[in-house]
């Protein structure tokens, strides 16, 4: 099973913070499971492959999308300074 998960900012600084947060993820991964983000300008892509079940590959993208978001929470609680 595969996902790709596209994230687009307003810019490629806010894009390289959210990629930045999300990436420490990508090595913490069980067999069967691979996770690669990469950032092309404002737009961040999360390319999750999984051998295994379901479940895996939604808690993964579950994890990620959480990480996401409170990466773009603590950007806007910082911009707002």
């Amino acid at each position: 099973m595969e996902a790709t998960i596209t994230l687009e900012y307003v810019n490629e600084k806010t894009a390289a913070a959210i990629a930045s947060a999300v990436s420490p993820d990508n090595f913490k991964t069980p067999s069967g499971l691979q996770v690669s983000t990469i950032r092309e300008s404002n737009i961040v892509i999360t390319k999750v492959k999984c051998e295994g079940k379901l479940a895996t590959l939604t808690a993964t993208i579950d994890d990620l999308l959480f990480s996401a978001s409170t990466a773009e929470k603590a950007i806007r609680t910082i911009t707002k300074v």
